[in-house]
């Protein structure tokens, strides 16, 4: 019998799926991929098959398998996804009554719009932690269900369950055995409590605000936790599922920012700035989120959070829309040919502003074009909107008392050198990058050693991470004209 030492992550992502086995050192053993369909049937509207989430995800877990030398060798499975994107699925069959309407759907915005005009989002921040914006899953589901004939009643009628992707997940891989969430991606729903074991848990009060049956919600776990054995059909042997994370607060214990004050960025489609803040409950002034960071058989964490809607879209953007360039790697030896930006600023707000602004009606703008702007110049200003919106995310974190001194980053767009040392000059702070960059995965599996018993939480904040240094070296005057920029730009779209 082979030794059973080895962890099959799921990373279901916006755009693709992932299946990556590690073994018990955390080394990556197997890696499986699959891209994923993305709709836009409307303007701001954003879907998924969820069929097809399910299908390519156990090709990927069937392929990432074999190649790891078969399931004798996997311990468990771990679970990290792109969170608030939402699902209702009948429990008899299994299958979605609609699309997966995605986080970055904005189609939501007016019902938020009309909330907040009637004064609910000072009542919904205090209870949740987050704002009223069509980001997050509650009034997506309100959408499915007035939207889908009878599904209203058939939610109450207890037909349907709700879940956001590592639910839809663990439900597919029980085969309808187990409905839960884990407590990071049930804090994004806008219908939890926010805290930490007995303080958290579903608000009646906010089912009832957005109009959702308590009886779809499926039950909330620590990051940690029994969730059930996959359905030995699908794999040759049954597998216990020990872990399940939003994808930033799984890559944030991924980095080990297992202490209050340690904090991670992640440049993926969007960006995703996350600061551990301790057992307190984090109470922001300058609109960003309260979260659960994280909750482990020790104890957890909550966090801040800042979301950037648009970063690894506007280089997708520059290379299959505008054609500039011909790949993403292309873009970095194009911004360091140029001395300087040229002047033009792009704010790429193509679904709206995330934090601090929370404007979904915003669109996209590119100021300071003129006769000399050029292709180099466009791809250049791209990568830039990166690093200052991240500068964005910083001062309002400041303000609101969680200083960040250092930047962990981690995500596709960090292959970057130019972008990672413009982001080190723009904000002012070294920026430190890992050799191996999958955190979003790496933290699943480290949360699933630590059900096992494999792992303690102390061992992994302390582990040595190999990686690269990037410290700030652009002149105060340089530094100072360019966030100038910036910030005219950024009133400009505003406006």
């Amino acid at each position: 019998m082979a030794t059973q030492d080895r962890l099959l992550v799921i990373d279901e992502g916006t755009t693709s799926t992932r299946a990556i086995v590690f073994d018990r050192g955390f080394a990556q053993v197997a890696l499986a991929q699959q891209d994923l369909t993305l709709a836009y049937p409307e303007d701001g509207w954003v879907q998924q098959d969820g069929e097809e989430i399910w299908e390519r995800t156990l090709a990927v877990c069937r392929e990432a398998i074999e190649a790891a030398g078969g399931i004798g060798q996997i311990a468990g499975i771990g679970i990290t996804n792109q969170r608030e994107t939402t699902l209702v699925w009948d429990r008899a069959t299994g299958k979605p009554i609609a699309p997966a309407i995605v986080w970055q759907d904005r189609r939501t915005a007016r019902v938020c719009e009309t909330m907040k005009a009637e004064g609910h989002e000072a009542a919904v921040q205090a209870e949740t932690g987050l704002l009223l914006d069509p980001y997050f899953s509650a009034t997506k589901i309100g959408w499915i269900l007035d939207s889908v004939d009878g599904a209203r009643e058939r939610a109450e009628a207890g037909e349907l369950a709700f879940g956001t992707v590592e639910s839809f997940l663990i439900w597919k891989l029980t085969g309808g055995q187990v409905h839960a969430s884990d407590v990071t991606n049930a804090s994004r729903t806008l219908l939890y409590s926010l805290g930490l074991g007995g303080d958290g848990g579903w608000s009646e009060a906010m089912a009832a605000l957005f109009k959702v049956p308590m009886g779809i919600l499926p039950e909330v776990k620590p990051n940690a936790a029994d969730f059930g054995m996959s359905n030995e059909s699908l794999f040759g042997a049954a597998l216990p599922i020990l872990s399940a994370a939003g994808d930033q607060q799984s890559a944030l214990v991924g980095q080990g920012c297992l202490a209050p004050g340690m904090a991670k960025i992640t440049y993926g489609t969007g960006a995703f700035l996350v600061a551990n803040t301790g057992a307190e409950r984090p109470d922001s002034q300058n609109r960003l989120l309260g979260t659960v960071g994280y909750e482990l058989p020790g104890g957890g964490a909550m966090a801040l959070e800042g979301s950037i809607f648009n970063a690894g879209t506007v280089v997708k953007w520059l290379r299959d829309d505008l054609g500039l360039i011909d790949s993403a790697e292309e873009s970095e030896s194009v911004a360091s040919g140029l001395k300087t930006n040229g002047g033009v600023f792009i704010v790429p707000a193509f679904t709206g502003l995330g934090a601090p602004h929370w404007n979904a009606d915003v669109r996209g703008t590119i100021s300071g074009l003129t006769r000399a702007t050029t292709a180099a110049h466009l791809v250049r200003a791209g990568l830039e909107s990166a690093a200052y919106q991240t500068l964005d995310l910083l001062e309002a974190f400041e303000a609101d008392g969680a200083g960040i001194r250092e930047l962990r980053v981690d995500g596709g767009m960090v292959a970057n050198d130019w972008l990672m040392q413009f982001l080190a000059d723009i904000c002012n702070r070294p920026v430190l990058r890992p050799d191996y960059r999958e955190m979003t995965a790496l933290g699943a599996a480290a949360l699933a050693a630590m059900q096992l018993g494999w792992l303690a939480p102390k061992e992994w904040q302390e582990r040595p991470v190999q990686g690269i240094r990037f410290e700030p070296k652009m002149a105060d005057a340089e530094r100072n004209t360019l966030i100038k920029g910036w910030n005219d730009a950024m009133r400009r779209t505003l406006a």
